[in-house]
């Protein structure tokens, strides 16, 4: 449906499943052109996710167009609750959300991009969750043309590529004295490093998701993590990415059996840790599995010349330990004038709903303890 132009720009929505598997081809080549662009906002992941956990008929994604060319996307689907929400595809499972414009025309793009949102918004507000500093989805909100209001969002952390010595130098000096023995005796227990295959890719994503649940026992497993949609989901996007050099899974084996996985994300920017799985009696042979796979992650990235090691999101007192940059994704609402009282309504629901959770961590230290059983309930 096309939605307006601009200048040599064609901008349209799209809302059919099926025109958006198509697009596969012009949309990688669009995501090489933005250089902020992340690996969750490749096509694999992308539509993977929405095989997955889309609903019929709530597919809305704006495209700009240049002579044919795809120059910008802007991945979104419509819910209905608590209100009418355009919100970003991909979902709580998804670390980074962003736009996409082609860096050489984005001083066009950008505001076609803003005008077809604009009419897509027309009964919904926009809500565009985890967007990563420096992102283009905050010219965007520069250059809305309605309304708009700026949360803070989840926090993550990130690491400078370096060789594996340099990252244990920040340390403090104890530390580093630590991480230098766990790994002396990791090394000792003779673990060997296996990169799965695209074929692979199916025994593997089950090999780790079991490894991942046996981590967590009694420890508070995410529920989505366990559920077939997610195991669906993961299997198609990891096979998609590791066949176009967009993700990595790695097995790390111990006398042959498999003791560790971990998937990787990758785009030109970053290496994203996303997900892995680890043997608990691993911990009975004195093996660090956090500085396992961090070494090993920072090796890669640093061969491959990627600039940034990112924990993706979550501030866990073990990540603090490798003294990180901290990055505050950033939560966008948009609307049109029209729906202003809309957007006010939102946002007051979205901090009140953070003071009432704020409240009761600080009144109650053991909510989480509370959350992670109940969550081990549902998952049983």
């Amino acid at each position: 449906m096309r939605t307006g132009s601009a200048g040599a720009l064609s901008v349209t929505l799209c809302r059919d499943p099926r025109q958006f598997a198509t697009l596969e081809e012009a949309w990688n080549r669009l995501v090489r052109a933005c250089p902020s662009a992340t690996p969750f906002q490749t096509h694999a992941w992308l539509h993977s996710w929405w095989l997955s956990y889309g609903k019929e008929g709530r597919l809305r994604i704006v495209l700009v167009r240049r002579g044919g060319e795809l120059v910008g996307a802007a991945p979104l689907m419509l819910v209905h609750r608590p209100m009418p929400l355009l919100v970003p595809l991909g979902g709580p499972i998804t670390d980074y959300f962003d736009v996409l414009a082609a860096a050489e025309h984005a001083g066009q793009v950008v505001p076609a991009l803003a005008r077809g949102l604009h009419r897509a918004a027309r009964g919904a507000v926009v809500d565009l969750r985890e967007v990563r500093p420096g992102a283009v989805a905050e010219e965007l909100y520069r250059q809305w043309p309605g309304i708009g209001r700026r949360l803070t969002d989840s926090t993550c952390m990130e690491l400078p590529t370096l060789p594996f010595d340099e990252l244990v130098k920040r340390m403090p000096a104890s530390g580093a004295q630590r991480v230098r023995a766990k790994l002396r005796k990791t090394d000792a227990a003779g673990i060997e490093e296996h990169e799965v295959t695209e074929q692979e890719v199916p025994r593997a994503v089950r090999t780790l998701l079991r490894l991942h649940e046996k981590q967590w026992r009694g420890r508070g497993v995410t529920p989505e993590h366990l559920r077939p949609r997610f195991a669906e989901h993961l299997t198609r996007a990891t096979r998609r990415m590791v066949r176009a050099g967009e993700g990595r899974l790695t097995e790390f084996r111990l006398d042959g059996k498999v003791v560790a996985a971990n998937v990787t994300l990758l785009s030109a920017g970053l290496s994203g840790g996303y997900l892995y799985g680890a043997d608990p009696d691993l911990r009975a042979r004195k093996v660090d599995v956090a500085t396992l796979l961090l070494r090993y992650e920072a090796g890669r990235a640093l061969a491959d010349g990627r600039p940034v090691v990112s924990f993706l999101r979550g501030s866990e007192p073990y990540k603090n330990h490798w003294r990180p940059r901290t990055v505050v994704n950033q939560r966008l609402l948009l609307a049109t004038h029209a729906l202003a009282p809309l957007l006010r309504l939102h946002e007051s629901q979205l901090s009140g709903r953070e003071r009432a959770v704020d409240a009761l961590r600080e009144a109650l230290p053991a909510a989480r303890d509370w959350r992670s059983r109940l969550n081990e309930l549902r998952v049983r």
